[in-house]
């Protein structure tokens, strides 16, 4: 099973966020096919790595990774205008060639899996290639509409294929930094730790401004 890869439209994409804040029924994606060669090798490579099948968004792997040359990963998405809000009812995530979900569904599922056994049945029934017991729009393609990026038609007619904006992208670089930080805060709190059971471990080893120092060897005065 492979993460963050789907369809919208029968065009490929990489999905970048499940769902945008305070617009929970919109994500955010990449056409994976239109991407710039540079960047379209790497973002795959970070997909199919460990770190980035282990974020829960691969917005988080992609912000930790450097373009050749040079660039911020995610940041060039957003800059170049590559990330594309679109509607989570419209985007099937495809895990493997036989199983399909709405990811409308899966982020009802992913969201439930807390409150019971029964969401994650249904999350591994995906996994197993049983699909969803769901309608047959699960299936079959979205009705064609305008292409995310295509002009609007009428004056009066909301674009939804804005990315986030800065201050979207500023309010989530506050939250990783947040969270960093935690995680710097609990392990100095375990190398702290450490420290002091290696030195009730070896009673020749002291502490000096969290420094390790040896004892000199007192020699005894021959009689």
């Amino acid at each position: 099973m492979i993460k963050h890869i789907g369809k919208h439209n029968n065009k490929k994409i990489v999905l970048l966020y499940r769902e945008v804040p305070d617009e929970h029924h919109m994500c955010l994606v990449a056409y994976s096919d239109t991407l710039p060669r540079l960047v379209h090798d790497e973002v795959m490579s970070v997909l199919e790595s460990a770190a980035g099948q282990s974020a829960p968004s691969l917005s988080d792997a992609l912000f930790r990774s450097i373009l050749p040359d040079g660039r911020n990963t995610l940041q060039a998405l957003h800059r170049d205008g590559l990330i594309k809000k679109v509607p989570t009812n419209q985007v099937l995530i495809t895990p493997n060639r036989t199983s399909t979900v709405r990811l409308d569904e899966l982020n009802t599922i992913l969201n439930e899996m807390a409150k019971g056994e029964e969401a994650t049945k249904k999350l591994s029934e995906i996994d197993s290639q049983q699909g969803m017991a769901a309608n047959s729009k699960v299936n079959r393609p979205p009705r064609r509409g305008r292409d995310v990026g295509e002009p609007v038609v009428t004056e009066t007619t909301t674009s939804t294929d804005s990315v986030l904006s800065d201050a979207d992208l500023a309010k989530q670089r506050r939250q990783q930094a947040e969270a960093m930080k935690a995680d710097a805060i609990r392990l100095l709190k375990e190398a702290e730790s450490l420290m002091s059971e290696a030195a009730q471990l070896d009673s020749n080893v002291t502490t000096n401004n969290d420094k390790p120092t040896k004892k000199k060897a007192v020699k005894a005065k021959k009689d």
